[in-house]
């Protein structure tokens, strides 16, 4: 078993990006949308995966940063998504919560690499 499986956080964004890809084969978003949402997502999860096998802890704060970044990217696209009424507020607010709650994840593990 690899270390980053252990982590909830990482297992968190395994699970997210997996239910943003069930949402992009539910609903017709434009191209650029699908795919910045979809290789967003999918950033936080890799970049976790990545920092956890880095040695310093330089290199893994970075790497949980880039992370934490992504989720915010994700966030940003379900906002305007929801602003252009391509989703609606429950959907919105169920992927507002889920990333929320990997941010703050993110935000611990990389408070205590400082």
């Amino acid at each position: 078993m690899f270390d980053f499986e252990k982590l909830e956080v990482y297992n968190k964004a395994r699970k997210i990006n997996i239910e943003v890809h069930d949402f992009l084969t539910t609903y017709t978003l434009e191209k650029n949308n699908e795919s910045q949402l979809r290789r967003a997502s999918f950033s936080i999860m890799l970049n976790i995966a990545e920092g956890t096998g880095r040695l310093t802890k330089r290199d893994k704060r970075n790497f949980y940063v880039i992370a934490r970044g992504s989720a915010f990217e994700c966030v940003a696209v379900f906002d305007y998504l929801k602003e252009i009424q391509s989703v609606d507020i429950q959907i919105f607010l169920r992927f507002y919560s889920l990333l929320e709650e990997i941010s703050k994840m993110l935000y611990g593990m990389i408070k205590k690499l400082s």
